[in-house]
């Protein structure tokens, strides 16, 4: 059965950025990050999870994790120079961003949002991030995610406890 092709993957395609597209069985439901790396056979370290947050000012922000990493709330919040910021309610994130929880991807959202991924993305090759809908995951070099989302790199997560 061919692949769906999500509207992320059709943006990398039309900025004729290289990805690789990872399909992984699911139900309704979003299943955790960890359980995604796993069941696609990848390193956690690899896979990154997209969260949505509003500063105090209110303003939107968008972080990109290890998935076996929480965000700290106020490194992330110093990363975009707000007093603090919080995560948006799961009812607001379709409005935001135009994707449902646990397909939520940093590439191709409703705004662009400033967007800040873990340093630790600098280690790696390729990452994986949603490709836009539970079930669907898009590799791609760090260096082009940063081009396309505009986003910068920060120290904003500790490891799960």
């Amino acid at each position: 059965m061919p692949e769906q092709k999500t509207n992320v993957m059709r943006l990398l395609e039309q900025k004729k950025i290289p990805y690789t597209a990872h399909e992984y069985p699911h139900g309704d439901e979003a299943v955790d990050g960890v359980t995604v790396a796993a069941i696609t056979g990848q390193d956690p370290a690899r896979v990154f999870k997209t969260l949505v947050a509003r500063g105090a000012g209110g303003k939107i922000y968008v972080f990109v994790i290890p998935v076996a990493m929480e965000l700290e709330l106020k490194k992330a919040a110093k990363a975009v120079g707000e007093k603090s910021v919080s995560m948006v309610r799961v009812n607001e994130l379709l409005g935001l961003t135009g994707y449902v929880r646990g397909g939520c991807s940093p590439i191709g959202m409703k705004k662009r949002y400033p967007t800040v991924f873990h340093s630790s993305m600098a280690q790696q090759e390729s990452i994986l991030v949603s490709a836009g809908k539970i079930g669907s995951q898009a590799e791609l070099s760090p260096a082009d995610l940063l081009r396309l989302t505009g986003g910068s790199m920060a120290d904003i997560a500790i490891k799960e406890e």
